[in-house]
């Protein structure tokens, strides 16, 4: 089995073999060229990442700088998601964002592993697993994302977390490892944050 195939079906593999890499760089140079625009240039950046990510719906805003192994090549966006500055996106498998959902700066968003055998990181073994996030998401600061990780719809994930497991819906979560706090519920139609009451609706 090649290290291409091994890739495509979840298993250790090469990460240096040619016949992997392929166009990876070409599609960096695009992640390249988006991360240089200027602020005025928003239309230009709307049609760089219709060239750079794997599918991407309507109304979507991305701050640069913004980082990706494959230059979002992987990245599949619903519509109406926000992400913020300095997001990371390792992209060598699939990522997939559900509509609305919104991306604090400095989050990571890793598909990608390596063996805790030394022997294998030695010889440049990799492993990836896609990670599936849902709609309406909420994924605070300097989040991290790892590999294989599910987020449920509306789930809040908390600044600083960790993320190993997978997360339900309809939950606030935080921590190192990141867990399921509470119910996302009754309270939150009354509060914002903490003990700050909503006073208006749309």
């Amino acid at each position: 089995m090649t290290h291409k195939e091994r890739k495509e079906k979840g298993l250790p593999y090469r990460y240096d073999d040619p016949a992997v890499m392929g166009p990876q760089l070409v599609y960096m140079e695009k992640l390249f060229d988006f991360n240089n625009t200027r602020p005025l240039e928003q239309e230009k950046r709307q049609e760089l990442m219709k060239e750079m990510f794997a599918e991407i719906g309507e109304g979507c805003h991305i701050e640069p700088p913004l980082n990706a192994n494959w230059g979002c090549h992987h990245v599949h966006f619903g519509k109406g998601i926000y992400c913020n500055f300095n997001v990371t996106f390792v992209d060598d498998e699939h990522i997939y964002v559900g509509d609305y959902s919104m991306i604090a700066p400095n989050v990571v968003i890793a598909t990608s592993g390596h063996p805790i055998l030394p022997l294998l990181r030695e010889h440049h073994y990799v492993y990836n697993l896609p990670v599936r996030i849902g709609r309406n998401v909420w994924i605070g600061s300097g989040a991290q994302i790892m590999p294989g990780v599910t987020i449920g719809d509306n789930a809040v994930i908390g600044g600083g977390s960790v993320v190993t497991n997978d997360i339900p819906a309809n939950v606030v979560a935080f921590g190192v490892p990141c867990r399921v706090i509470r119910e996302i519920g009754e309270k939150d139609w009354k509060y914002y944050f903490k003990n700050r009451e909503l006073d208006v609706w749309e």
